[in-house]
């Protein structure tokens, strides 16, 4: 080993390199074609994503001024040409595309695929709506599928931990990533189903690119989660991130951690609420209280509860009047009625045979017929002469 050899910062380093690939022609103005991967759009502008063929790749950077002026978002899966400058970022060490432009070049195979078998299942009918089960209020046991040693399962516990000290996560270690794991999550979903181990499942995983996300995509997934009897929330990737798993899922969450918000209810806060609908509740029934005690006063203090027999005393001068009134009324009716009785006897005596008999006339009679003509009688017929002080039989000769 040469130890005459003078040592160089990294920084220098970096910068040598950098300025070498600067200084190579070829490298200030490239087309590449590839297809993008673990794409993100900053929230400056920036776009950061990687460019890729089937053996190798290369990080990219197009910053704002230059992606303004494109006509479309590029996304995950999509084939594309880009024009740009090699160079090299000194702080990381790393060399990247500097991309000006960007043409599309076609659909990646695996965003085919994904696009295609997310139209089969929407139009079969997986990802409706009336198919979504409720996520459990207060759920007693979280089952999650993630990696046993990735950050989502930490993120998740210290969450929950966070809302609910009291709620217990099952974990279902599972591949995330890479040939086999969508078979592996499938059957740990059907597993939870068979044996009922939590009241709502967690699936998910952290952010990637389209590749490292696959087994979400999958139809096996898919199914499992359409077919399971628990409700199921998904996280997985980042907020940006759209698997098919998100689609057929009861809930879709934007990052593990929000998934564990979404499961567990803050524990606090619905305490502080009870607290407050007590206090509401309290409130409310000492005011209906205090207004009922009122309207109870209020109608104790009328007349009819102070003086009870006022409103008696009052009706029965009034049933007094009414009875004398009638009492005046049944006399003057009598009175006037007496008077046309002794006035129509009057006249009607004046008018009487009785009154005639007593000035010597007499009424005759055959078998209770009065007799009004002499032709009415013949010899020996029976008679009765009516007097005014009797009757005497006589005898026709």
């Amino acid at each position: 080993m040469n130890y005459d050899l003078v040592a160089v910062s990294v920084t220098d380093l970096n910068l040598y390199i950098k300025d070498k690939i600067a200084g190579d022609e070829a490298l200030s103005a490239v087309v590449v074609k590839g297809e993008i991967s673990n794409f993100k759009n900053h929230y400056t502008g920036h776009l950061y994503f990687t460019l890729k063929d089937d053996k190798s790749l290369i990080k990219c950077i197009m910053f704002k001024s230059f992606a303004e002026r494109l006509g479309f978002m590029p996304k995950d899966g999509m084939k594309v040409m880009v024009f740009g400058s090699v160079s090299v970022f000194e702080r990381d060490g790393i060399y990247q595309i500097y991309v000006k432009a960007i043409k599309q070049d076609g659909v990646g195979n695996l965003y085919e695929a994904y696009e295609k078998l997310k139209a089969n299942l929407e139009k079969e009918g997986l990802f409706d709506e009336k198919h979504k089960q409720k996520i459990p209020l207060k759920p007693n046991v979280i089952g999650v599928l993630t990696s046993q040693t990735g950050s989502v399962i930490r993120d998740i516990i210290n969450v929950s931990t966070r809302r609910n000290p009291n709620t217990y996560i099952r974990l279902f270690p599972v591949p995330v990533q890479g040939p086999g794991a969508a078979e592996e999550i499938a059957r740990g979903i059907k597993l939870m189903n068979e044996k009922n181990l939590a009241d709502v499942l967690i699936i998910g995983r952290g952010g990637g690119s389209l590749e490292d996300l696959w087994p979400f995509n999958e139809e096996v997934v898919a199914r499992a989660i359409y077919n399971s009897e628990i409700p199921i929330i998904s996280a997985v990737g980042h907020e940006t991130d759209f698997t098919i798993a998100d689609f057929v899922a009861d809930l879709r969450a934007p990052t593990p951690s929000a998934a564990a918000e979404l499961a567990n209810p803050d524990i606090f806060e619905l305490k502080e609420k009870i607290n407050t609908y007590k206090q509401r509740s309290r409130l409310a029934l000492k005011k209906k209280v205090e207004v009922m005690r009122l309207r109870y006063d209020k109608i104790m203090a009328s007349h009819v509860f102070k003086d009870p027999y006022k409103k008696i005393n009052e009706y029965s001068l009034v049933l007094d009047k009414n009875i004398r009134a009638l009492e005046v009324s049944v006399k003057n009716a009598y009175s006037k009625a007496k008077e046309k009785f002794v006035e129509k006897a009057t006249r009607l005596d004046a008018l009487s045979p009785l009154k005639t008999l007593t000035r010597g006339y007499s009424i005759t009679e055959k078998q209770g017929k009065i007799i009004k003509s002499k032709n009415d009688l013949n010899k020996d017929d029976k008679i009765s002469l009516r007097f005014a002080d009797g009757e005497k039989q006589a005898k026709i000769i």
